[in-house]
């Protein structure tokens, strides 16, 4: 397994500088969980399990509205030519929540919210969330229906949404029996039953302006319920997973965690806080942006950037423009940020990190992202069921392992179990991957069926295909319901995907299986070409010949002309892809 790693590292070009590692990933753990440090460690009794659990986290997300209510003028959210303060921010929060407790709203009530990535987002989210209200971000990218079924499973009682989201929203408005005020944003006057946002609390601009009160008085507990996030349903109707006030702030120290070891495996000293500008290009409805994103950066006051709608250029303008330190998501968009024949057109020297999660990624985009902006690397695995962030991966170990997604985060346990689910499998071996922690969500919003079927005394599991190597560090194999059998014989997709990625006239891939006949099925492969770059079928199939085994070769290969559809998570919906065959 050790030269397996070596191999792929130093096939992208690795070497580790002279003596790296500085101290090995155990001793980190020691060292930043003893006694008295920032990331000391207690283990307590969730659900009636045993979990270790950060014990200096917020106790609740109350808790760091009001933290970062102290950056004051500090820039909280820039979004074109609004700009907002923390002070503003929280002016607004504060009115809303106390809007929202004259209409109803009481602990455990359903708040939710239905927007894309604008000022108002964290507003309306904080103002649910302070008052123990249970907030439920929907899929902005969701069609009338779907967002007609989540307001009904979720039985919200209030929601919030853009103009956008209430077009499609309104027509199925007799099918939300517990809905009983919308407010819109960005729309038109008060009208079809609803109430305009700004009426209530003003523009993004005349947060500022708001009276100077305080979050109205609710007791909330680390393990009350916070949110309801839904999974991103490519099979079956959506589950809502229902998150508590612990599970997002978890993700706080563990986002610190892993940027420390980074630190202390190079040989360095932890430096003081340094406030940030991070470019945030995936949707706030999603976890990963949510929970792994907006918590670390409200809580250590840094300036979030938003954009109405993803595009490499502006990207580009806006991280020259505001000196951006940190941005990514899914691997889509490191790719689009590297290849595009733009970029040299622009200073992009503030860039010191490029992360990613919710999708595989090539090794060769680890070596991109060092080779060409000079900024470090990062991804992690998580899902819905875990809030986010379970494992990290960052700086010089994800070089040296560009093939794995990191090991655990402190607090957080994996397993490798048996398709059965009856015995762990030995270090090394593919099974299932099973997770534990305080990030953890308490189940499945009103569906104890899937509930007792997915979460196992304080485990989740997973669904992805994986093995962990003599450290820890976890490799994700594939989705079990994502694997091509051809013949009998196992086709990881991601194993031939990452080939094709490393292909230099090869954007975006996706691997299939096409029914067939004698064998079953046989793996076909979907691919965007790089702009301005060839590569014919034949080609590529003589590529992945030569670096996997013959029956892992796609037999068949289309070309598409725009990048892979994919949710809101960043998966590729290959469901859709079939139909090019």
């Amino acid at each position: 397994m050790a030269s397996q790693k070596m191999d792929i590292a130093s096939a992208i070009g690795w070497v580790p500088p002279e003596g790296w590692p500085a101290i090995s990933r155990d001793e980190c753990k020691a060292r930043l969980t003893a006694p008295g440090q920032r990331f000391e460690m207690e283990t307590i009794d969730i659900r009636g399990v045993q979990t270790r659990v950060w014990k200096n986290a917020p106790p609740n997300l109350r808790a760091i509205a009001l933290l970062a209510r102290m950056y004051g003028e500090r820039e909280f959210v820039i979004y074109h030519d609004e700009r907002v303060t923390y002070d503003a921010w929280f002016r607004a929060v504060a009115a809303l929540a106390h809007e929202f407790q004259k209409c109803g709203i009481k602990k455990g009530d359903r708040v939710a919210l239905a927007m894309r990535n604008l000022p108002e987002w964290p507003v309306v989210f904080f103002a649910a969330v302070t008052i123990g209200a249970i907030c439920v971000p929907l899929n902005a990218w969701w069609t009338s229906a779907e967002l007609a079924y989540g307001l009904k499973d979720s039985g919200t009682k209030l929601l919030v949404c853009d103009d956008e989201r209430w077009e499609r929203i309104a027509p199925l408005r007799d099918e939300c029996p517990d809905l009983e005020t919308v407010f819109v944003s960005r729309g038109t006057e008060d009208g079809d039953g609803t109430v305009s946002l700004e009426t209530l609390i003003g523009t993004p601009k005349d947060y500022a302006s708001l009276p100077e009160n305080g979050l109205p008085e609710v007791e909330i507990g680390p393990e009350d319920d916070a949110t309801i996030f839904y999974t991103s349903g490519t099979t079956g109707k959506p589950k809502g997973a229902l998150g508590t006030h612990r599970n997002l702030c978890t993700n706080i120290l563990s986002s610190g965690y892993n940027a420390a070891c980074a630190v202390l495996r190079r040989g360095e000293q932890i430096p003081d806080p340094v406030k940030k500008t991070g470019l945030t290009v995936i949707p706030l409805f999603h976890v990963t942006a949510c929970s792994a994103g907006l918590m670390g950066n409200v809580a250590a006051g840094n300036t979030i950037i938003f954009m109405h709608k993803w595009d490499p250029v502006e990207a580009f303008k806006i991280i020259e423009r505001e000196k951006v330190n940190a941005t990514g998501g899914v691997p889509t968009i490191a790719w689009q940020l590297i290849e595009h024949p733009e970029r040299k057109n622009y200073d992009l020297s503030s860039l010191e990190a490029i992360g990613y999660g919710g999708a595989p990624s090539a090794p060769e985009l680890v070596r991109k992202i060092r080779e060409v902006f000079g900024a470090l690397p990062g991804n992690g695995w998580g899902m819905t069921e875990t809030m986010a962030t379970v494992t990290g991966h960052s700086s010089e170990d994800y070089l040296n392992r560009p093939d794995s997604c990191g090991p655990p985060v402190a607090v957080a346990d994996l397993k490798i179990m048996s398709e059965d689910g009856t015995r762990e499998m030995p270090t090394g071996e593919i099974g299932e991957l099973w997770a534990k922690g305080p990030m953890v969500v308490k189940g499945y919003w009103n569906n104890p069926e899937a509930t007792a079927e997915t979460f196992i005394d304080g485990w989740v599991k997973t669904g992805d295909l994986a093995r962990l190597d003599e450290e820890g560090f976890c490799y994700i194999a594939d989705r079990a319901k994502d694997m091509v059998i051809r013949g009998g014989e196992n086709i990881y997709s991601s194993e031939v995907e990452n080939v094709l990625y490393d292909h230099p006239a090869v954007m975006d891939a996706a691997l299939i299986g096409l029914p067939h006949k004698q064998l079953g099925e046989v793996p076909a492969a979907v691919v965007h070409l790089t702009p301005g770059e060839t590569a014919t079928e034949a080609e590529l199939q003589a590529w992945v010949g030569a670096r996997l085994a013959r029956f892992k070769i796609p037999e068949r290969i289309v070309f598409s002309a725009d990048v892979l559809p994919r949710n809101a998570n960043g998966k590729i919906l290959k469901k859709d892809l079939a139909q090019l065959f």
